[in-house]
């Protein structure tokens, strides 16, 4: 794509935007980013653009900037039903994404990952059985680390591992990875999705340019996937389990059984591998479910079976995803911040033998705190909540476990010392996303952390 002198508006101004924006101005780009806010939190970033030329547009996207554009890239979380956005399309004005406009730039094998859950404890095991079978990763996408910034500044690498959100993909059109990994489709983002079907569809939509000579690998456990998978274009490669397919990853006890065709090799040569779980630091069923994925897509980009094992062996896990973050008179205390719908609350209330206090509260996107019932009856001694979805995660779940608000996550932790007994575990899984406190996931974690660290103190 052809970006010198013709006029660009990038659509939002977070970490994506101003990347995109970075990248559109040093190609000579005519370059505006909009945004709805008022306040810049990167001012450094700000000059940065000015002095590439780019103009800023804050307190409202502008219809006429939006009409005068030729190019009108978004960043993923900004929806492209926004009203600026959709008379721009209706009038033939090219919307693309961050994703899609960095894949025309980008000539190396891309491994991208997505799913409801787990994608980014995925994205960071894979790139180190890569890279620990002596392959240099590029590890990025909705990771933190946006593909356009590989695009804008490309080095010498073998594979691009990316995590790739249904928000990017709503926006691609050309984008093909080599291996595509689905983990999981379950209820989310029900606040800017019409609804589930219109979720799962985009989830799907990581395999619509596939060819024949591409990967898929499937979670066969999921039924939603199950259902959907008839569809995929490329080769297909499924775990947990095998049933009578020809290739995939079944997981039994502490091992990892891989059958996998050599991308290098003759198609119709099958190769069998055993990974060992037992050094595997992470808890959970859906854990090793991703280690199974991870480690077929790490064997099809390039990998080896040694490589993998030694990845499986090392790897410690990533903060605010179960993360232990203290132990005080007997009782554990767990982060799992990232757990932002409701799904994810029920894979970390599975991973704990004992009673625990749960803590939840965010942002509601529209999830079904029902389904988390019986769940929370049999394995939760209390509910803590906070944040702005408190009265409605109260009346899907308030008659089968006790129930106490907090103002703030300080206080929702001292009322979870004051109730806890050794043995028990308080966790932070909170069903919800952050912005109605938190600028992201990570901040309200560390804030847990921290009045955790405050109870000894």
């Amino acid at each position: 794509m052809e970006l010198a002198n013709k006029r660009i508006v990038v659509v939002g101004m977070g970490r994506t935007g101003l990347a995109v924006s970075r990248f559109c101005a040093r190609r000579g780009g005519r370059v505006t980013v909009s945004d709805r806010a008022t306040a810049v939190e990167n001012p450094d970033k700000i000059e940065e653009l000015k002095a590439l030329g780019v103009s800023l547009e804050m307190g409202g996207h502008r219809e006429e900037t939006f009409q005068n554009a030729e190019l009108i890239v978004m960043s993923p979380g900004v929806s492209e039903n926004i009203a600026p956005v959709r008379a721009a399309a209706a009038a033939g004005i090219p919307v693309t994404g961050e994703i899609e406009l960095a894949f025309g730039f980008i000539d190396i094998p891309i491994v991208a990952v997505t799913g409801t859950n787990g994608k980014t404890t995925t994205c960071e095991l894979l790139a180190a059985m890569l890279e620990r079978s002596g392959r240099s990763v590029f590890l990025g996408g909705n990771i933190g680390n946006p593909l356009i910034s590989y695009a804008d500044q490309p080095r010498p690498v073998d594979v691009l591992v990316v995590e790739i959100s249904s928000f990017q993909l709503d926006t691609i059109d050309t984008f093909r990875p080599r291996v595509g990994v689905l983990l999981n489709i379950s209820p989310d983002h029900l606040d800017r999705y019409a609804d589930f079907n219109a979720y799962a569809a985009s989830k799907m939509r990581l395999f619509e340019n596939q060819q024949s000579t591409d990967t898929a690998v499937l979670n066969a456990g999921d039924p939603v996937i199950e259902e959907l998978s008839a569809a995929v274009p490329g080769q297909k490669f499924f775990y947990p389990h095998l049933d009578d397919r020809q290739a995939g990853a079944s997981l039994s006890n502490d091992r990892i059984y891989l059958r996998w065709l050599r991308p290098s090799a003759d198609q119709s040569q099958v190769s069998d591998s055993e990974i060992d779980l037992t050094h595997f630091s992470l808890v959970g069923r859906h854990n090793r479910e991703n280690a199974c994925a991870a480690a077929l897509a790490a064997l099809m980009a390039g990998g080896n079976a040694a490589g993998v094992q030694a990845a499986i062996d090392e790897f410690s896990g990533l903060a605010h995803r179960l993360e232990k973050v203290g132990r005080v008179n007997g009782v554990d205390y767990i982060n799992d911040s990232k757990a932002t719908n409701v799904d994810s609350v029920a894979r970390a209330l599975e991973c704990f033998e004992g009673r625990t206090i749960l803590i939840m509260g965010g942002l509601d996107k529209g999830g079904n705190f029902e389904s988390l019932a019986q769940l929370v009856a049999s394995r939760s001694r209390m509910l803590i909540l906070t944040g702005a979805a408190a009265d409605r995660i109260r009346a899907a779940l308030g008659n089968v476990v006790a129930v106490k608000e907090a103002e703030n996550l300080k206080e929702a932790v001292q009322m979870a010392h004051a109730a806890a007994r050794p043995g028990d575990t308080v966790l932070l899984s909170p069903g919800c996303a952050s912005f109605d406190k938190y600028r992201n996931y990570q901040e309200r974690g560390r804030d847990f952390r921290a009045a955790v660290e405050a109870l000894t103190q």
